[in-house]
């Protein structure tokens, strides 16, 4: 899973903007005259769980669509700052050389549609009504459909049974999807843990200073009630600042203030054994089996408001998009359509051990995955939460994750109001 290493959009679109704007007149995908063949980009290597899935899927399409089609596929891996794939559309952008079909992270889509690197697919995508409303809402920009996610994401908490139960912990006494926990009760928990342990009882992530502290972190502030920003996407002064969103990072905070959790885990610590719990989403749960199969592990629901009781979890995940400037529209409307289909989204689920964008394949999928995949499957299908659509959502998800590292400086801000009241005026600019 890749979602969580991506650092360098922010940067990789204020370019992208800049030269897409420059360019979007006169640029035009090459057909060489074959107007059935089609490219698509993808941001794995071919080696990859997804890697190999996908050689499946463009077999499949070259030998099963009915008007001749034909895909060729080239695997750009993302390296860990986040370069690789996203300089090579950069380039691509610059030399007009966009493929037909390429991959966006999903939260990118206003971004992309607005500066004119994809173009809308609604008339290419069949059984809509059969995706989850968070892949529809990360998709639409402007009321149309840009991108189609080909799986969903979600985040639970970890947790090794046996360092539980050595401390005392009832197994059968925590939280699940439709008996969910309230911040107060996860402390009580994260106390216990902590206490016993003499350290940290929770490793949330804090140091991974990316998209990841805001997919991870942003259902606490929808949770209690608050927002980014408002929900006509105009300001964030009211929302990113209210009383919801100042008693989430208030619970944020508490984890460093009560050292129950740590802004400088030790790498893999849970997986070792030093934490007894972890904050994470899928992608650990296949390092767990593959790697520390001796590790007896569950996944829990995310931690919800007190006042609420309302349990809220991130979405999002990578997607499909066509390239504005492709001449081959039917082709790779095909090609996504495709790719996005139940089998295909069901092969790449089991495949890559990531929950799914369609409805469909959640049922199918519900009676077959591992109990602590069903938590996860579960809380998306009930609680998930697409973040917002924004035309600046690179730089605005740049101030959340800032707000979050900022707000673990204990002694620094206090005050947890007035400070989100500061990161509130920073987002406010880039809505207008």
């Amino acid at each position: 899973m890749v979602l969580k290493k991506s650092t360098a959009v922010a940067v990789l679109l204020s370019s992208l903007l800049l030269t897409a704007c420059g360019n979007e007149k006169d640029s035009k995908t090459k057909n060489n005259g074959d107007d059935k063949t089609v490219t698509l980009w993808v941001q794995y290597s071919k080696e990859s769980a997804e890697g190999k899935v996908m050689t499946q899927s463009i077999k499949d399409f070259n030998e099963s669509n009915d008007k001749g089609y034909k895909a060729t596929v080239e695997y750009i891996p993302r390296s860990g700052s986040g370069g690789g794939y996203e300089d090579k559309v950069n380039a691509a952008l610059t030399n007009n050389t966009l493929p037909d079909v390429l991959t966006l992270d999903g939260p990118n889509t206003a971004a992309y549609a607005k500066s004119g690197i994809i173009a809308p697919i609604d008339d290419y995508i069949t059984k809509k009504d059969d995706l989850l409303p968070s892949i529809i809402d990360e998709g639409t920009y402007d009321n149309k459909l840009y991108s189609l996610g080909y799986s969903e994401s979600s985040v639970g908490i970890y947790y090794n049974k046996k360092m539980l139960a050595d401390a005392g912990v009832d197994i059968n006494s925590l939280p699940t999807v439709q008996n969910p926990w309230t911040y107060d009760q996860y402390n009580e928990l994260f106390e216990t843990l902590s206490k016993h342990y003499k350290k940290p009882a929770i490793d949330v992530g804090f140091d991974d200073h990316s998209e990841w502290l805001m997919y991870a972190f942003t259902p606490f502030v929808w949770s209690s009630g608050g927002d980014v920003v408002n929900a006509k996407g105009t300001k964030s002064s009211g929302s990113f600042d209210n009383s919801g969103s100042v008693e989430a990072f208030t619970f944020i905070q508490g984890l460093i203030k009560n050292d129950y959790s740590t802004i400088t885990p030790e790498k893999n610590g849970f997986q070792k054994g030093i934490y007894p719990l972890k904050m994470s989403g899928s992608w650990t749960m296949q390092e767990m089996d593959s790697q520390y199969k001796d590790v007896e592990y569950g996944v829990l629901p995310l931690p919800m408001s007190p006042k609420t009781k309302k349990l809220v979890s991130p979405t999002g995940s990578w997607a499909y998009g066509m390239s504005a400037t492709t001449d081959k529209k039917e082709a790779a409307g095909a090609l996504i359509d495709f790719l996005g289909s139940d089998q295909e989204v069901y092969d790449m689920s089991v495949g890559n051990s990531v929950l799914p964008s369609r409805k469909s394949t959640s049922d199918r999928l519900s009676s077959e995955v591992s109990k602590q995949m069903k938590v996860l499957l579960d809380q998306n299908a009930e609680t998930g939460h697409a973040r917002p659509v924004l035309v600046n959502y690179p730089q605005i998800s740049r101030i959340v994750q800032d707000s979050v590292t900022e707000i673990t400086y204990v002694d620094q801000h206090k005050d947890v109001k007035a400070f989100l009241e500061q990161k509130a005026k920073e987002i406010d600019p880039l809505l207008k």
